[in-house]
């Protein structure tokens, strides 16, 4: 008879949950197996670059054909791959200036001899064969990395936030415009004094300074509460400008000492990888001395009523609109909890007053009438 239109029934198959439990695991590794398909896809296109880029550089392409070489070079490409994207002019530029941004490097430390990090030569490679972590990430990535960093180390801090990160091109571009390897790990704490050696190092990086707020629409002469107010509506953005591993736990916690003693610590947040907690206190205003005695017994607190059996010491946190390094410094000389102190970047925005805007209304409704 053919093949005929048919229904398939599900009867005589019991669905338990064995069965629901081995089909959500198919699903998750036929979406691992899509994911290591794109990774494979895009590093083979990467490594591609990378290769077209070495050639550039060793047959010192465009003083050897002249100034129109790239644009002869882009036609003669699409003309024989009609259907692949990426070979304008420009992008055959940069694939050039991506590898001889890793070469030139590599090539100059190892002429002074500066006792540049086996880590990182590891990750260049001795051959100035693309170095698998750069296959990782997108190509357009690249472009913003090589183009707006000044040293490999710097390039490679943002290609590994982008992979442990995950971070869209948005979000490198705007960390990139925040200058976020040079703030990382850059608020001036007491943690050589106040934590051990192995967890003050690891609990530094966490820190940095300054942290860029330029997400929120604050009016001029704002007040702290109003900023508080912001961040805690905006807490998925902020969690993202603290960085990874940062979870929300609460605003203005109550602590209650006695019945008489009650106080509310501006935020607080738990680091998941380093199992800690980290209370916030945020100022609108500069740093003075006596936040530090405050932010101390937060800590203090937090260590007592929050911190758990397995958990490390918490550590407090003071973000300031301004601070001078000096008084901070000696404003933690003698306190023995882990403090940090950083300042804020905000572009504040003038509100129009309910006057301007009712008299912009009656000024429309004439016009109209």
């Amino acid at each position: 008879m053919g093949n005929r239109p048919t229904f398939t029934h599900r009867d005589g198959m019991i669905a338990d949950p064995a069965y629901v439990q081995w089909l959500s695991e198919i699903k998750s590794r036929f979406q691992q197996s899509q994911i290591k398909a794109a990774v494979r896809v895009n590093s083979a296109m990467l490594e591609f670059y990378w290769s077209i880029g070495r050639d550039l550089v060793a047959m010192k392409a465009e003083s050897k054909w002249g100034s129109g070489f790239f644009n002869q070079l882009s036609l003669d490409l699409k003309a024989i791959f009609p259907e692949q994207t990426g070979f304008s002019a420009t992008n055959l530029k940069y694939m050039m200036r991506w590898y001889n941004f890793y070469n030139e490097w590599v090539t100059n430390h190892q002429q002074v001899g500066d006792g540049i990090s086996t880590s990182i030569r590891h990750q260049i490679g001795d051959q100035f064969e693309m170095p698998s972590i750069l296959g990782i990430i997108p190509w357009r990535h690249h472009v913003e990395i090589i183009t707006k960093c000044s040293s490999v180390n710097e390039a490679l801090f943002y290609v590994n936030k982008v992979i442990d990160e995950g971070w869209s091109r948005s979000k490198l571009e705007s960390s990139l415009a925040a200058h976020l390897f040079e703030a990382q790990g850059k608020a001036v704490t007491n943690f050589d004094r106040a934590l051990p050696a192995p967890q003050s190092h690891i609990a530094q990086e966490i820190l940095k300074n300054p942290y860029n707020l330029d997400f929120l629409s604050m009016r001029q002469g704002y007040e702290e509460k109003e900023l508080e107010e912001a961040l805690v509506k905006n807490v998925t953005q902020f969690l993202l400008e603290l960085g990874k591993g940062f979870a929300y736990v609460g605003r203005q916690m109550e602590l209650r000492i006695d019945e008489e003693s009650v106080f509310f610590p501006d935020l607080i947040f738990y680091h998941i990888p380093q199992k800690r907690y980290v209370i916030i206190e945020l100022k609108a205003v500069k740093f003075v001395p006596e936040f530090a005695g405050k932010l101390n017994f937060y800590v203090t607190a937090a260590d007592k009523l929050l911190r758990g059996k397995d958990d490390n010491a918490s550590v407090g946190l003071l973000i300031c609109k301004t601070a001078k390094k000096t008084i901070v410094e000696w404003s933690l000389q003698d306190i023995n909890k882990p403090l940090g102190v950083a300042t804020y970047q905000l572009e504040e925005v003038i509100q129009r007053t309910v006057n301007e805007i009712e008299q912009r209304n009656i000024a429309q409704k004439k016009t109209i009438e």
